[in-house]
């Protein structure tokens, strides 16, 4: 985490770390499975409704209301992945996501797949310029996702909203509701503007070793 920085400065200190295990190794051409990455090759910007329309033929942006709520039917009605009839917005979301979209990611060069519908925001703030957008981030290398990263939301009030609009999910899928966090919420109120970002070291390593499975790197054993 940084107090007071822009994500996009996250999301470079992230790229200099992953060079850095490159340069630690001396292995710079990562493989995994059937793909390779050249970390030090300049790394590759890609919007999530760029990424959709060039490997899913699909206008995200376009599913979704202008305060940035899902159109449920909108992606439906365009999905070219099949899904079931419960099945909501999110949900046809990922499987497009996993499916046709990030094995093209981080082929030949690192991928940074930055501005997440603000639906899938998670942690994140929306973007300035437009609502319908987060700072949100992955980064990506041979298909393997590396990290994911936020331009912090801070406000207590939104990140209130979102906790109980995912408890209402989470009440008629699974019937299932858990208490919202209250300290998190007061700690929120409290935090300065920041952003930070969740590093898979295990799988930084892995690739940048040249190891073949992730157990291989892992820093204590699991049974």
């Amino acid at each position: 985490y940084r107090a007071h920085a822009d994500y996009r400065l996250i999301i470079e200190d992230t790229l200099a770390l992953v060079r850095l295990a490159a340069d630690t190794t001396k292995h710079s051409l990562w493989h995994w499975r059937d793909r390779n990455c050249e970390v030090h090759a300049e790394a590759e910007w890609l919007s999530v409704n760029e990424a959709f329309r060039r490997y899913a033929n699909v206008e995200l942006l376009a599913t979704l209301h202008a305060d940035g709520t899902p159109n449920r039917d909108a992606l439906a009605t365009v999905s070219p992945v099949p899904f079931g009839a419960g099945e909501s917005w999110s949900d046809i979301f990922s499987r497009i996501l996993v499916e046709k979209v990030e094995p093209h990611l981080g082929n030949g060069h690192l991928t940074v797949l930055f501005e997440y519908p603000s639906c899938e925001a998670a942690l994140a703030r929306t973007c300035a310029h437009d609502p319908r957008v987060a700072e949100r981030f992955e980064l990506y290398a041979a298909g393997v996702e590396l990290a994911n990263g936020f331009g912090e939301l801070t406000d207590p009030v939104e990140q209130r909203r979102r906790f109980e609009d995912e408890m209402e999910i989470k009440q008629r899928v699974y019937a299932e509701r858990y208490p919202i966090d209250e300290e998190l919420l007061t700690a929120l109120a409290l935090m300065p503007p920041a952003s930070g970002v969740a590093l898979g070291l295990d799988r930084v390593i892995m690739l940048a070793t040249g190891a073949t499975r992730i157990d291989q790197v892992q820093w204590v054993p699991v049974a």
